[in-house]
């Protein structure tokens, strides 16, 4: 099914006489040996299905959060942030692959492929970063006891930077610090991955420490000091916080699981074809492990979205599966709230933790703070009702 594929990588040193008409013509050829055409079709298929699918699942994301006020939380912002990466992803990108794997070549000349390899790196390293951010967010809410109104400040600076960041990360390779080429089966591209220039292997190390590995060590981090702090509060309080420390421990492995298979067989033969032997990277290896990077435009709502009470609830309620248990969306008791305050002591490592429960008017009656979980029902933006006073 899988043959070799030619090493059809753009290169940044090639002659400046070429007319720029000549390069498209040789970039549109479809390459001497390449996948089968079964190959290409399956490839099609997993492609076509990842665009549908990532695409519907995160305009799904956008609609609940322009229907339902209660989502638009300062946490959130960056679920919404991955939400529009991915998107633009399925968009920009695998549409383009998808027709070109239809026809067997790439069909877009030099500047498609360089807008498509630039595109899909900026995209992803902004949904990658996203995650990291959130990890972050989702750790130092829940361990640091804040009374205060909601602060959009800090999320909307994250947002800014991710963008900031993969931005500086996927343009030098625009102005000649490595270059974007065909990958794999001649029908994708992205960092010319092959080349063996000692800027072209700076660049790939640069971007594998920075734009991979540091997220992968940031959410191992947050995570893991989170479900250390769970873990105390489940000694404290145990028939209270069984329950949430499951939930927390459960969505902790699946994300970091989905993170690292999504992501680090691409990046680990990334570095196999840039360090490796000529050849000893076989289309197949290539392909699948792209394929499965695109696909966490899919799963990311999936995890982020579903398996959020908060989001749940809305989603339900879209699709009419669930009603409201209240006229006006908001329940008229207040929830608890459970917080963990991770008390550092000045001259000791020892960290108490102490849970404590606030309740009143000092909190939004639906939010629970540090889990980003609001149980209160879901409710579409409307203008206010006036109470009637007895």
């Amino acid at each position: 099914m899988y043959t070799e594929v030619a090493n059809l990588n753009f290169s940044s040193n090639g002659s400046v006489d070429d007319p720029l008409s000549s390069l498209d013509q040789e970039w549109n050829e479809p390459p001497a040996k390449r996948l089968s055409r079964t190959g290409h079709h399956v490839m099609s298929v997993f492609l076509g299905s990842i665009m549908v699918f990532g695409f519907i699942n995160n305009l799904v994301v956008l609609i609940l959060f322009v229907k339902f006020k209660t989502l638009r939380t300062p946490v959130n912002m960056l679920l919404l942030n991955i939400s529009v990466s991915d998107m633009l992803v399925c968009l920009c990108g695998t549409t383009l692959s998808f027709a070109s794997s239809l026809h067997a070549r790439w069909l877009y000349g030099k500047h498609g492929c360089m807008w498509y390899g630039f595109a899909n790196s900026c995209f992803g390293i902004v949904s990658l970063m996203s995650l990291a951010f959130l990890s972050y967010d989702r750790y130092s809410t829940l361990t640091v006891y804040n009374k205060r109104a909601p602060d959009y400040r800090k999320p909307l600076l994250a947002v800014a930077g991710s963008w900031l960041y993969s931005l500086f990360w996927t343009v030098p390779p625009l102005l000649g610090w490595s270059s974007y080429g065909l990958e794999g089966a001649g029908t994708s591209c992205s960092v010319t991955w092959t080349s063996q220039t000692p800027q072209s292997h700076s660049y790939i190390i640069c971007l594998f420490i920075f734009c991979l590995g540091l997220p992968v060590l940031v959410m191992v981090y947050c995570y893991g000091r989170l479900l250390y702090a769970v873990k105390q509060v489940g000694r404290i309080r145990k028939s209270a916080a069984r329950r949430r420390e499951f939930h927390i421990l459960f969505m902790v492995i699946t994300t970091v699981v989905c993170y690292l298979l999504c992501w680090m067989p691409y990046g680990v033969i990334a570095m196999m074809a840039t360090f490796g032997h000529p050849g000893l990277i076989t289309p197949i290896l290539t392909v699948v492990p792209s394929i499965m990077a695109k696909s966490s435009t899919v799963i990311n709502p999936l995890i982020y979205i579903l398996m959020n009470k908060q989001f749940y609830r809305c989603f339900l309620i879209l699709f009419h599966c669930k009603r409201p248990s209240s006229e006006n969306g908001v329940s008229s008791m207040p929830s608890k709230t459970t917080v963990i305050q991770l008390n550092r002591r000045g001259h000791s490592n020892n960290v108490a933790v102490t849970p404590k429960l606030s309740t009143g008017a000092n909190h939004h009656p639906h939010t629970v703070e540090g889990y980003g979980v609001i149980p209160g029902v879901c409710h579409v933006v409307s203008p206010p009702k006036k109470l009637s006073t007895q």
